[in-house]
Order: C-alpha cells, then sequence, then structure tokens
C-alpha cells in the first residue's frame, strides 16, 4: 500500500485551485522549486504522471483528478476525526463509568447524569450501583471511574490512591408512623427516642449511622426490626412497627402513614463524597462528570468543595 503524504496530496490540490506552479507556491508560502519536488515525488509515489505540459504551463492528467476525488473524501473524512478528537480533549465525548450507592442514584447521579446527556450527546455513561464502601475497590480494579461514596466509609485522608472531595451533606430525618404521639411535637429531639423500637440494617455503614447518632443523643437504641432497604423501612414505620433515621436523599415524595421529622437540637447528618483515582479528575470527560454532580449536589443544597 502506497505510504500517502498529506502535505503532497495538499500541494496537489492547491495547484488544481490556484492554476499556476507560482501562484501555488505563493499561496502555500513554498518556493515554485519546492512545490515541483512536491508534485515529482507524488508522481513518482503512486507512479502514474500527476502533470502534464500545457504550453508555458502544466496541468492536471486525468489521474491526478481521480487522486484528487479521493483526496477530497479523505480530508473531509480527517476533518470529522479532528472534531471528534476535539471533543474528547473538551471532555464532550467518550464513555465514563459511575459507581453510586443506592439512595445516591436517584437523587443525585440520575439528574446529573440526565443533564449531561442533554449538554453532551457523544459522552456515554454508566451506572453501577454498588455499597458504600466497595466503590473504592471498583475504583481500584478500573471498574468504575467515579465512585459515590460516604466519607466515614473512605480510606484514610493517607491513602494516596484516590482524589476525594466532599459532594454534599445529606441531614438525617427521623421517621415516625403518622400517629404516633410525638408525630405533632413542636420541638422533636432525638433523646426523646430512646425507649422506642428502632428499624435499621444489621451491619453496615447504616447500622453504625443510626447507632452513633443515637449514641450522641444519649442511648442505645433498641432494634426492634433489622432492614436496610429503604422502602421496606418505610413501610414498616408506616405500619407502627418502629422508629427509624432516614436520609433525605431518601425520602423522596409523601409516605402515607409516615411522619418525617427534622430533630430540633441534635439532627445527624452524613457527607456524601466523590472519589476518583489519583489525577483522574484532570481527566476532561471525568472532570465533566464530577462538574454535573457538584451542580446536582448545589440544587439538592449540598456544599461542594473542589479538590485540593
Amino acid at each position: 500500500m502506497t505510504d500517502w503524504d498529506l502535505r503532497k496530496l495538499r500541494v496537489l490540490r492547491a495547484l488544481e485551485e490556484f492554476g499556476t506552479v507560482r501562484a501555488t507556491a505563493e499561496a502555500l508560502r513554498m518556493t515554485p522549486s519546492a512545490v515541483s519536488q512536491q508534485l515529482s515525488s507524488l508522481s513518482h509515489q503512486v507512479g502514474v504522471a500527476l502533470l502534464e505540459a500545457h504550453g508555458r504551463r502544466v496541468r492536471l492528467t486525468d489521474a491526478a483528478h481521480v487522486l484528487l476525488r479521493h483526496t477530497d473524501i479523505v480530508m473531509a473524512q480527517l476533518e470529522r476525526a479532528e472534531a471528534e478528537l476535539d471533543g474528547f480533549v473538551r471532555g464532550e465525548i467518550g464513555h465514563v463509568r459511575v459507581g453510586a450507592f443506592a439512595t445516591a442514584i436517584p437523587s443525585l447521579v440520575v439528574p446529573a447524569l440526565h443533564a449531561l446527556r442533554r449538554e453532551y450527546p457523544g459522552l456515554t455513561t454508566k451506572v453501577h450501583q454498588a455499597d458504600a464502601a466497595e466503590v473504592y475497590d471498583l475504583l481500584s480494579a478500573g471498574e468504575i471511574d467515579v465512585g459515590l461514596s460516604l466519607a466515614a466509609q473512605a480510606p484514610t485522608a493517607h491513602d494516596g490512591r484516590y482524589d476525594r472531595r466532599e459532594l454534599l451533606t445529606d441531614p438525617l430525618d427521623v421517621a415516625l408512623p403518622a400517629h404516633h404521639r410525638l408525630a405533632s411535637a413542636r420541638a422533636l429531639r432525638l433523646g426523646d427516642l430512646s425507649g422506642e423500637p428502632w428499624i435499621y440494617g444489621a451491619s453496615g455503614p447504616w447500622r453504625d449511622i443510626t447507632v452513633s447518632a443515637c449514641a450522641q443523643a444519649g442511648f442505645v437504641p433498641e432494634q426492634a426490626h433489622v432492614a436496610s432497604d429503604w422502602r421496606a423501612i418505610l413501610d414498616m414505620v408506616a405500619a407502627g412497627m418502629g422508629v427509624a433515621l432516614i436520609p433525605r436523599l431518601a425520602a423522596t415524595g409523601d409516605t402515607p402513614g409516615v411522619s418525617l421529622r427534622v430533630p430540633h437540637s441534635d439532627q445527624p447528618r452524613r457527607h456524601v463524597v466523590t472519589a476518583v483515582r489519583s489525577g483522574a479528575g484532570e481527566h476532561p470527560r471525568i472532570a465533566v462528570v464530577l462538574r454535573a454532580l457538584a451542580d446536582t449536589a448545589g440544587g439538592l443544597g449540598g456544599s461542594t468543595v473542589q479538590y485540593s
């Protein structure tokens, strides 16, 4: 196969456009002899004459016109390739995999990626639901590019494998049965529920968060039921089976039979963070996704900070 030289093809195209070697040389800021050398070399390369004498000038042969017809197609395709590659440079094209824990997906991930799809239709994404602690293993294995986790589940600050930033401070509300004696209390404190039956997970971050929040309020919660699915927890609360802490991200829409109350002075909170492999946040396509997540979190009232 011929080893095509695009510079020589451009010289041939310019000659067809400007008509003479001298005019071509002036347009390309070359000497006439350099133009002639380029065309002679191209003719030798393709094995067929591209120019023929026409009086005191030269003109393109039929073979040269055939070559130019294909050159125009190649050049147009290369322009498209250049434009597409420029999209990669700006982060408008590519593929990004996002791992997130369950409650972050509907409130943070889906709105952010939906906005990206409108703004950057060439950027494709894949969502991977994972436990808050699992996202770091997925990042390390190269299975996701961006992870959403909880600060409490993050590796230590000395672990240099990841760059993290706080994305959102998520308040925890108290879910009470609608008929509960404290459902309409003017100023509910978490400590007021020390004698109530509680619903939370058997292990993992949510058990830790519930037990820790109650401990700070001065009591150990009595675990009446074990559940970690928010829909199941809310249904049990609605049935009067106990009380629970519900993250604001999980409490979307009205739940019949449930009264969601904000603790008066001891409201616990969890901190949602984004994580990427160290240095990866500078990649344009990943930076675009991080920016979209930050914008979405800002719309929810979350506080965002930049990578240090």
